[in-house]
């Protein structure tokens, strides 16, 4: 079991199964450098305090939520008010649709979360939903509650657990429309088409998220510990970019047929990938 603390404890159903589940987020966010506003004069942090126009600074317990309905007017909310609605969805997660693993559009997805058993009782249950989903390739479609709001939620096998992905609800989504009106709908030339699917076919590989790295991250990593070893604090890691800039890839590139002919060049070296049409040919 990890030693991180669950974000959400309840129960996953199918019908009349229940089982109790725990989700923890699948990202970290210590991987990236976070920074702090200083006053440099004095070196210290930046504090905010509270204040009210016209009032000032106000204690936390005078804090309340609202809600603006008009300009200026609020519906004010009490902490327990809150904590009252009853919310089937903030104890159960009930799956209520299954849908093809391919059929809901990456635009929709918003954070991962693993879900594992509370303990090996429910193990045996937890392993015939997982391996349900998996012979069919369905992914299982609910809604959860946590966080102060309710998610749409699907599940799918990951490994020997499950992945639940929050996903964004319909109204939250802007229209494609307005941003892609003004492009042209003419195709691309043949020549140029079929140059261009060559370099992405010998491009091609199965993915691995070990490939890239946050250069930026990296960057300004090694920019600190350089502002340290200016203070005798600690040894710097010295890093090497060799990346065009942007201006010097824009001059590289004088007509598209041109860079794209060079690319293949580039990748002459590697084996062009078979098709699954082209090795079902040669296997009959």
């Amino acid at each position: 079991m990890p030693s991180a603390r669950p974000i959400w404890k309840g129960q996953l159903r199918l019908s009349l199964v229940a089982i109790p589940v725990e989700l923890y987020s699948a990202s970290k966010t210590g991987a990236r450098l976070s920074f702090r506003q200083i006053h440099e004069p004095s070196g210290k942090p930046i504090k905010y305090e509270k204040v009210v126009p016209g009032v000032g600074p106000v204690d936390t317990d005078e804090i309340l939520k609202g809600f603006e309905y008009e300009k200026g007017d609020y519906v004010l909310l009490q902490d327990a008010e809150i904590d009252a609605v009853k919310l089937e969805t903030r104890k159960t997660l009930e799956l209520v649709q299954f849908v093809g693993g391919c059929e809901i559009d990456p635009i929709y997805f918003d954070k991962s979360y693993y879900v594992v058993p509370q303990d090996e009782l429910s193990e045996d249950a937890f392993r015939v939903i997982r391996d349900a989903l998996r012979a069919t390739e369905k992914v299982g479609l609910g809604q959860i509650a946590m966080r102060g709001r309710e998610y749409i939620a699907a599940i799918k096998p990951c490994g020997t657990g499950l992945m639940l992905e929050t996903l964004h609800y319909e109204d939250e989504i802007r229209k494609s429309d307005p941003f892609f009106s003004g492009i042209s709908k003419a195709k691309a030339e043949k020549e140029l088409l079929d140059v261009a699917t060559e370099l992405i076919e010998r491009k091609t590989s199965a993915f691995d998220a070990g490939r890239f790295k946050d250069h930026y991250t990296d960057a300004l990593r090694a920019l600190v510990q350089k502002k340290l070893k200016s203070k005798g604090k600690r040894k710097a890691i010295a890093t090497d970019t060799d990346e065009p800039s942007a201006a010097e890839s824009r001059n590289n590139v004088i007509d598209l047929m041109g860079a794209l002919k060079s690319s293949l060049e580039g990748e002459g070296r590697k084996p062009k990938p078979k098709s699954a049409s082209t090795t079902r040919k040669k296997a009959s």
